[in-house]
C-alpha cells in the first residue's frame, strides 16, 4: 500500500465567466503572477520611502516605479515565452511558429523570464540615467514572493511534479502520466511535491533572507549586493530542488530516465540545473564586486 497524500480537489481555474459563446477563466497561474507583481510593487515602494536605507538616496521615485512595472511585465512574459521556446522545444516551435504566440496555452520558462527582466531593467535604467545596480536590487527583494506564488499555482495545476518517492508526504497527482512509474507493478506512484519545495526555498526562505538584508542589515547601501544575493540564493535553491523534480518529458528516454542534458556515466544534470549554474556564478561574482567597492562618495555611482 502506498503511504502518500491524495491530491486535493483543486482545479486550475478559480472561476469561469461565460457570456454567450465567449468564456473567460481566471486561473491560479495568472493570479500568482498578478498578486506576486502587486506585492512586489508594494515592497519596492516601501523601500523607496526610506532614504536612510540607500547609499545615495532611493534610485527612483514612485512614478518611475510605475513605469518600470510595465517593462517588468513585458520582460517576464516575453522572456519567459521565448526562453521556453528556445531552451525546451525549439524544433517544435520552428516548425510551428504561430504556436509561439499562444501564451495562454502554457509554456513559460523561469530562466527566460529572468533574462527578460534583466534586459528590461538594464535598458530602462540606462534610458533614464538611473543606477542599474540599485534598480536591480529593488527587483531582487520583490521577486521571491512572486516566484513562490507561481510555484504554488504549479502545484494546484498538478504540473511540474517531482520524481517518485515513498516518503509519507509524497503526493499522488492526477493524470495517467503522473501516476505511472515504470518500476511499480501496479502503475501507481506517489511523487515529491517539488513545486512546494520550490515555493518554500525559492519563495518564502529567499524572500525572508533578502528582506532582512535589505531592511535590517544595510545591504541596499551596497549597489548590486541584493541582486547578487538573489542570483546566488535562487540558483542554489533551484539546483537543489532539481534533484527531486522530474525533468521535462522531451529530455527523458529509456536510457536517460532522469532527463540529464549533461551526463557523466550514470550521473548528470538536468536542463534546469544547467541553466541555473550561470546564475550561481554571476551571483557570487556580483556579491564580491558589491562588497569590494568602497562606501565613500555617496553622490557618485549614478551609472553603475
Amino acid at each position: 500500500m502506498i503511504m502518500a497524500i491524495p491530491f486535493p480537489a483543486l482545479t486550475p481555474e478559480i472561476f469561469t465567466i461565460e457570456l454567450g459563446p465567449i468564456s473567460f477563466a481566471l486561473r491560479w497561474y495568472a493570479m500568482g503572477y498578478l498578486v506576486g507583481i502587486a506585492i512586489g510593487w508594494w515592497i519596492i515602494a516601501q523601500a523607496l520611502k526610506r532614504p536612510a536605507l540607500w547609499r545615495a538616496g532611493p534610485p527612483m521615485d514612485r512614478a518611475q516605479l510605475e513605469d518600470l512595472a510595465t517593462w517588468i511585465v513585458l520582460g517576464i512574459i516575453g522572456g519567459g515565452r521565448l526562453g521556453f521556446v528556445l531552451f525546451y522545444q525549439p524544433d517544435y516551435y520552428l516548425s510551428n511558429p504561430v504556436e509561439i504566440l499562444k501564451v495562454w496555452q502554457g509554456g513559460m520558462s523561469f530562466h527566460g523570464g529572468f533574462l527578460g527582466v534583466i534586459a528590461a531593467v538594464f535598458f530602462w535604467s540606462r534610458r533614464r540615467g538611473l543606477p542599474v545596480a540599485s534598480v536591480a536590487d529593488c527587483l531582487a527583494i520583490a521577486a521571491p514572493i512572486g516566484i513562490g506564488l507561481v510555484r504554488i499555482a504549479n502545484f494546484i495545476n498538478a504540473e511540474l511534479w517531482g520524481r517518485p518517492t515513498d516518503l509519507p508526504w509524497g503526493v499522488i497527482f492526477p493524470g495517467e502520466a503522473a501516476q505511472t512509474c515504470a518500476n511499480l507493478a501496479n502503475g501507481a506512484c506517489a511523487r515529491h511535491p517539488s513545486q512546494l519545495y520550490e515555493a518554500a526555498l525559492e519563495g518564502a526562505v529567499l524572500a525572508a533572507v533578502l528582506l532582512h538584508l535589505a531592511f535590517r542589515s544595510g545591504w541596499l547601501k551596497r549597489p548590486g549586493a541584493l541582486a547578487g544575493g538573489f542570483f546566488l540564493g535562487y540558483g542554489l535553491a533551484r539546483f537543489t530542488v532539481e534533484f527531486f523534480r522530474l525533468a521535462d518529458a522531451q529530455f527523458i528516454s529509456a536510457d536517460n530516465p532522469y532527463g540529464h542534458v549533461v551526463r557523466l556515466g550514470e550521473y548528470g544534470i538536468t536542463m534546469g540545473q544547467a541553466l541555473t549554474l550561470p546564475m550561481i556564478v554571476i551571483g557570487a561574482a556580483t556579491l564580491i564586486w558589491a562588497f569590494r567597492r568602497p562606501l565613500e562618495n555617496p553622490a557618485g555611482d549614478q551609472s553603475t
